[in-house]
């Protein structure tokens, strides 16, 4: 997770805006990949993308501090998106009872 130092803090303020695309992962669900449209894949490291899979495009978002995101911090993605050159979402943490409706749906082609 990314903390937010005040430097950075001022910087994600200051960001008028941000375009930004996300991949979604073939090989895990709930993963996603943001990066600067402009900068593409050139910023994230090898060893991400080979654990990542073959990213597939998912959507173009035009990102602002004000703007809200599902399931991540908009702040702190903007502002790891200016340091690193990308954001990686990771799927949500499931629980046990997710994991029994998950299964019986399967078997029940759900």
């Amino acid at each position: 997770m990314v903390s937010l130092n005040s430097e950075v803090q001022g910087k994600v303020m200051n960001t008028e805006k941000l375009i930004c695309e996300v991949y979604k992962s073939p090989k895990h669900e709930g993963m996603y990949l943001y990066v600067r449209k402009s900068d593409a894949m050139a910023k994230v490291p090898k060893a991400l993308l080979e654990r990542f899979g073959t990213p597939k495009p998912a959507m173009v978002l035009l990102l602002t501090a004000d703007k809200k995101l599902a399931r991540a911090n908009t702040e702190k993605v903007i502002a790891s998106i200016t340091m690193s050159g990308y954001y990686l979402q990771l799927p949500p943490p499931k629980d046990e009872e997710m994991q029994a409706v998950n299964l019986k749906n399967s078997k029940i082609n759900l």
